[in-house]
């Protein structure tokens, strides 16, 4: 009896990947099926004023697990997570040609959990041309995006909606942005009116490009600093700095459930060190990127860093991933992202 059909790795701790309960060929046709269902929703999410960039596949989400398709406007990247995905690249991509027409698709497969599949690590162009970086809009910024060489598939589009929800609270206030990556929170404080922006990454082409793109928008009052978050973030608490709004974005400080403890020891640290910095009545907007911490655990991690920063703190907003990046209620683990927006005051 036919029960569906999907990719089966025997060697895989995810042995089994649902594609379809129809008894269908997995090749060209489905591809673009399932892309222009995914795409549909986006543009009811995203109409092109108000943004060319968006994730269009979200693997599980969007019913082709281990797939995941950024859209940078007319620039495509990839990222596949199983040897079934990886097998069909062809066909995706030519399912991507087919309903776009894009100008360059590239492949961005250097996440450490292709080796739990067996597969390579690496990076490559698969279509087109691409020379230099891409711009993109989104939300009235204009960004310089490196899809070829920047983290992950280029720009961290989950946090689309959260980097909109500190502006209200940056409007004539000086920001730490921590872990700032291509300035995303950065230039969200400026376009809201930040007077004073100072941000923090150990990447310095990640700096030169949040600073390009702080001059590409007409944007002034933009201070970077490389190196280490922490030990920057001591130093900062050791001089005396104070700030309106800190925002802490820092990547996944655990791969796996097992390293957890260790994990929650360093986010706690962080956001101590966060919380030691805003000034008594300003605010922190802080995140977790980690699907192993659960979000009850990363408040109980905020409650811990305020004890140990001795501030006193209160949550004004929770939020999660952009919803590009859609959750499905069946598989938990399809939400990632911990936003939290905190209300930071002295003890006494």
């Amino acid at each position: 009896k036919f029960l569906g059909i999907g990719f089966f790795n025997r060697n895989s701790l995810i042995a089994y990947r649902h594609l379809s309960w129809c008894e269908e060929p997995i090749e060209r046709a489905f591809f673009v099926r399932r892309l222009r269902q995914a795409w549909q929703l986006r543009q009811e999410l995203y109409p092109e004023s108000q943004t060319n960039a968006f994730r269009l596949v979200h693997g599980e989400s969007d019913r082709l697990p281990g797939l995941v398709v950024d859209k940078f406007a007319d620039v495509f990247s990839i990222q596949t997570f199983s040897a079934g995905m990886e097998a069909r690249l062809d066909e995706i991509c030519a399912a991507l040609c087919e309903l776009f027409s894009p100008r360059a698709i590239v492949l961005r497969n250097e996440s450490e959990l292709r080796k739990l599949e067996g597969l390579p690590q690496y990076s490559r162009l698969a279509f087109g041309t691409l020379e230099g970086t891409v711009e993109v809009h989104d939300a009235g910024i204009c960004y310089e995006v490196d899809v070829l060489h920047g983290h992950k598939t280029g720009f961290f589009l989950d946090q689309r909606e959260n980097r909109k929800r500190i502006r209200p609270f940056a409007r004539g206030k000086r920001v730490l942005d921590v872990f700032t990556s291509d300035g995303g929170f950065a230039l969200n404080a400026l376009y809201a009116g930040a007077t004073e922006v100072i941000a923090i990454d150990a990447s310095k082409e990640a700096l030169k490009r949040a600073q390009r793109n702080a001059e590409r928008n007409g944007f002034k009052g933009l201070q970077v600093l490389e190196g280490d978050a922490f030990l920057v973030l001591e130093e900062l608490v050791k001089k005396g700095e104070v700030f309106d709004l800190v925002i802490l974005d820092p990547p996944s400080l655990t791969k796996s459930k097992k390293n957890l403890p260790v994990a929650k020891k360093a986010y706690q640290k962080l956001n101590s060190l966060g919380m030691r910095l805003v000034r008594s009545g300003g605010y922190m907007a802080t995140a977790s990127c980690s699907h192993h911490l659960a979000e009850a655990e990363f408040l109980q991690v905020l409650a811990q860093a305020a004890s140990s920063a001795r501030r006193g703190i209160k949550v004004l907003e929770r939020a999660t991933q952009a919803p590009d990046h859609p959750v499905l209620p069946a598989m938990p683990e399809t939400q990632y992202l911990k936003f939290a927006l905190l209300y930071v005051q002295d003890e006494n």
